[in-house]
Order: C-alpha cells, then structure tokens, then sequence
C-alpha cells in the first residue's frame, strides 16, 4: 500500500513586492525521501524551504502536511535570547531523558554547550541550531547549507549521521561531494519552477544541460517560426490586398509567447589577471613556529612555494589555519624561524569573514570609495586591472541589477556577499591570491567558474577550504594541519591526501620514481660528513617530495588532456594544459638528474 506524502505543495505563488519569485509551483516530499535541493544563488532555496517549513505563507496555493508528521528546520540565524547557553538553546524543547542526543550531536560537530550566546560567532550559532534539529529527530529534516562553518571531520560525521537516518531530508549544499554521497532524488528550481529527478545529485548537471540544450532548441525552432511568419506579413501587403488575420494573429501569439520565457540567467564574470610575473621563488618558511600560551599552533614547519602552485591548508576548525597564511604572508611574525618572499609580489586576499566589506556601504560605495580601485575625479568609475569601467557595467558582471546598486551591503545574501568581495579583490592585478573559504554560500555554477578561473591563473594560490571536491579540483599541494603543532604536505588534493597520509598505509616513499637507485655502500661505510655542503644535504633531502609534487601534477595534466574533446571545446585549456605538462615534465627531469647526483656525491 502506497503511503501517503509527507508534504505537499501545490501551486504555490509567492512576491515579494516586485517580481514573482514563485508562480503555481507544486512539490512532493515522500517518507524516506533524501533529496537535494538546487538552484543558482538568488532563485529562492531558502525562500521556499521556509515554505516548506510553514515559517513564509505563500500568497497563494496549499500546502499540506501529513497527519501527525514533524518537520524541522534548521534556521540560518537562529534567536538565541533568553538561553543561558548554547546547550540549553539546543536541548529546549526535548524532554530531559533525550538530553544525550544533544550532547551526541554536539560532540560530533564540535560545538561547545557552555558557550555564551551573546559571545557566540555565527558558525557556532549555526552549528547549535543543527544540533538541536538532529536531537529533535523530525520526520522530515529541512537542512539549509549545514556543512557552511564545519571541518572536514565535523562534515564526515554529518554525512555518517545522516546515512543512517530513516527520516526524510530535504538539503540545499554548496558541497558537491556530500550531495553525492546523501541524496537519491533532485529537486531544481530555476526561473520560479521546480524540476524533479528520481536521481540523486551526481545526475544533475548532465540533466541540467540537457534542459538547457532542449530549451535552445525549442527557443531557436520559435525564432525561425517567428521570422518565416512575419516575412510572410510583409510580403503579403504587396501579394494580397486582404490579408489572412489569422495568421497575423498567431504570429502575434507567437511573438507573446517568446517575450513570456524567462532567459536563464548568465554566469557571474569572473576574470583574473596575473598581473607582473612573480619570481620563481614565491614563500619559502624555514623551521616557523607559532604558539598562544599554552596552545601550540604550529612547529618546526618547513614550506616552499614555488610560483604556479596552487597549496590548499586543511584541517579541523581552530587548528590554526589562517594563523599559518598570516605568517607566510608576513602579517604575523613566527616565534621562530624564517619567512621569505619573492620578488615582484603582488598579493589579493579573500577572507572567510568577509571582514573588508562595510555592512553599511552601499555595493556602489563598496567599490567607488575603494583607494585602491577608485578613479580621481570620477565617482561612477571603478579601475579594473588598469582600465576604467562604470561601476554599474562591472557590477552586472557578477549577477547585481540595478535595483542593488545603491543597497547596503548588509541586506546581501552570503553568496551576493561572495560575489561582491570576488569582484573587489578581481578588479586588482594579482600574483598571489589567497583563498580563505571562498566555496560559502557559493552555487554551483559560480564554484565552477571559480575553479576554472584558478585553473587558469599564471600566479599562485594559497587556499583554506573544507570543500572536498573543491579541493581536489583545483589543489597541487596539500598541507595538513591536525591540531598538535604538527603540519605536513602532501602533493595533491584531497583524494590524494587521504591516499598518502600514515593512518591509511600509503605515505609516499622519500624517493623519486623510475629512476634507478644510485649505487651505494654497505651500511658499515657511511659517507663523510662534508661530502655535500649544507645547503646541498636541504636540497637533496627536498627533491624527493618536489619530485613527487611534480609526479602528480602531471598526473593530473596527462588525465585532463586525456578527453578528446578538449581541444575542441576549450582550445585555450588544452594550450595551456599543453604547455604546462611540458614544463612539469622538463622539469622533472632536471630534479631527478639533480637528485642522482647529489646522491652519488652523498654516496661518494
């Protein structure tokens, strides 16, 4: 026997003084039902999980929900006034024998049940209004963005948590890889409809284009239709005297019914510029090391960061992670050690707290005002990588109409946010950009153009993320950070990590790849101490993990020149792979030449 929804909404029309953000929408959520939910930033997620919620009251339509089923919602700003504690906002509501939930949830996202409200940072706010729907236990969960401000560790254990749940879920995610492993069915809301497919979230950008090239399709037959019919209207005042009004009608028609479709919006864009070559030698940390008191951030850590890398910092929250970007970049002096830079640096930062925006600037101000990207004497002018542009005109690059423009920064949504600080830091020439969670509040569509961005940047990345596909697409050097002072690097990204760190067995031997081994003596005849000199013995201690680095990099260079249309469809990516696959591989080359002969000098 079939079992009755859970909820439903049909044909829901929703405004909000200007535009319809819903029009005779209708949806079905089933028991059991683990679904992603989709859309660019701004089509109304949030909006209508709130509508599934019963928290926004559409302007018309029915929802309805089963008899004797619980819903909860996680709430984004949840009101915390009145509670003495995060646990005790948490627990509120549960009867005191299901407290343990609480605790269980708060242990596993890393959240601190005696902190103060008040003193309480938005992510640990989040974070409580999460732990209290999983104490809750609905029927149905309706999760809006809940990996936003967890770890790495704390997102694994969510994705455990709900694997195992028997209830319904409703998620919206910027996280690619956990819509992958939690969701079976999508929901897509585009333009003011939703779309259902009985597949989870790995089947949704084939069936998005799909969409999209059927849309095209039908868009190109009607403009044919349209152009051949009103030939035909024009021909026909010199063919007839009295023209056939039905065709003039239907051609009327068919010109109403091109003006009603609602074009798809465009892509925000995203442009970086290298600006002047970096040296060689980008970051090089010698034996840094940094503590609070007791606590311990970092120790005896070595890096270098040659110019191209792209190195992503990992770890679990408050381990120290922008701690360690503040002292490679000189903002934060190590207890010990050494940090050197490059020639020619030229450095743009995107920070997790979007501190470098002002709540009360308006996006205009927010641009115009910037000493940085401002234009003397002209105030609706904004300098973009050396060439002036209006500042409406670059706005629209990155998804801001009009209406907007004079909107202060507060009324944004995190994503709008995003893009208003990414259109800030693009608008300067750069050779060293710093990432610091970039991938929050993001839609898919934009972390794509992110990432192809990044790919084709000629400067160098310096990343913090917990974005695990994120992190596989665009690192080439993964530093790993764990809590005790203790950092190692690794080449690659994410995938590649898990692959080599101790816990899993694979840790990378310290030695390069299909190269003979140089002859050596038995263990009683060691070498002399002053075979090599001291920078000489660094370096040949260095090579076997830049050697490695360069092993992977290829890899991945090698697999994406391995699609055979490539060249066709990305020309100026498969130059660039092209060209970069060259210079890794000579260079390669030379680090093992370089390796074998240090070596048998070691040897000698």
């Amino acid at each position: 026997m079939a079992r009755a929804p859970l909820l439903q909404l049909t044909d829901i029309s929703l405004t909000f003084g200007g535009e319809p953000v819903f029009a005779d929408l209708s949806l079905v959520v089933q028991p059991g039902d683990r679904v992603a939910l989709v859309g660019r930033n701004g089509s109304g997620k949030s909006t209508l999980m709130k509508v599934m919620a019963g928290l926004v009251e559409a302007d018309r339509g029915a929802r309805v929900l089963s008899p004797g089923t619980s819903v909860g919602y996680m709430e984004q700003d949840p009101d915390l006034s009145g509670f003495a504690s995060l646990g005790d906002y948490a627990a509120s509501g549960l009867d005191p024998s299901e407290a343990w939930r609480v605790e269980a949830a708060a242990e596993g996202l890393k959240l601190a049940l005696d902190a103060d409200p008040a003193r309480a940072s938005g992510g640990e706010r989040r974070r409580a209004a999460l732990a209290k729907l999983l104490a809750e236990a609905p029927e149905l969960m309706l999760l809006d963005e809940p990996t936003n401000h967890l770890d790495i560790d704390a997102i694994a254990w969510l994705e455990a948590e709900l694997q195992q749940t028997r209830a319904a879920f409703v998620l919206i995610s910027h996280d690619r890889a956990f819509l992958r492993a939690l969701t079976r069915a999508t929901l897509w809301i585009d333009r003011g409809a939703v779309r259902r497919q009985e597949k989870g979230f790995d089947a949704f950008e084939a069936w998005r284009d799909k969409v999209w090239e059927e849309e095209d399709q039908a868009r190109h037959k009607l403009n044919r239709k349209i152009k051949a019919e009103a030939r035909w209207a024009v021909e026909g005042i010199s063919a007839r005297r009295k023209r056939n009004m039905g065709r003039v009608r239907a051609l009327a028609e068919l010109r109403a019914e091109r003006a009603a479709q609602i074009r798809r919006a465009g892509t925000a864009a995203l442009e970086l510029d290298s600006g002047p070559t970096s040296g060689k030698r980008v970051i090089e940390a010698k034996g840094i090391s940094k503590s609070f008191g007791d606590r311990v951030i970092l120790r005896d850590f070595d890096l270098r960061v040659q110019r191209g890398d792209r190195v992503a910092f990992v770890g679990p929250n408050g381990v120290g992670k922008t701690t360690v970007l503040k002292m490679l970049l000189g903002d934060l002096a190590p207890d010990t050690g050494s940090v050197r830079h490059g020639t020619n640096l030229e450095i743009a930062v995107f920070d997790q707290a979007r501190a470098k925006l002002d709540p009360d600037a308006t996006l205009w101000d927010s641009l115009t005002l910037d000493p940085l990207l401002g234009v003397s004497g002209a105030s609706d002018q904004v300098m973009v990588r050396g060439t002036p542009r209006h500042v409406a005109g670059y706005l629209k690059d990155f998804l801001f109409d009009d209406r907007q423009l004079k909107a202060p920064v507060r009324s944004l949504s995190g994503g709008e946010k995003a893009r208003l600080l990414m259109a800030r830091i693009m608008a300067l020439p750069s050779n060293l950009l710093v990432l610091d969670e970039p991938t929050n509040d993001l839609d898919i569509e934009t972390l794509d153009l992110l990432q192809d961005v990044i790919g084709d940047y000629d400067g160098t990345v310096l990343l913090v993320s917990h974005d695990r596909d994120f992190l596989d697409r665009v690192a080439t050097q993964t530093v790993a950070m764990d809590g005790d002072g203790s950092a190692q690097a690794y080449p690659g990204g994410w995938s590649d990590y898990l692959a080599q760190r101790p816990e899993r067995g694979a840790r990378l031997a310290p030695k390069p790849a299909a190269k003979p081994a140089a002859p050596s003596k038995p263990a009683s005849a060691p070498a002399p101490s002053d075979a090599l000199s001291y920078t000489e013995r660094h370096r040949l201690d260095a090579l076997p993990k830049e050697i490695a680095r360069l092993e992977a990099e290829i890899g991945k260079l090698e697999g994406l020149l391995a699609d055979p249309d490539l060249f066709t469809r990305e020309p100026l990516k498969f130059r660039k792979a092209t060209d970069a696959l060259v210079e890794r591989q000579a260079k390669l080359s030379a680090a093992e030449e370089e390796w074998l002969v240090l070596a048998e000098r070691a040897e000698a």
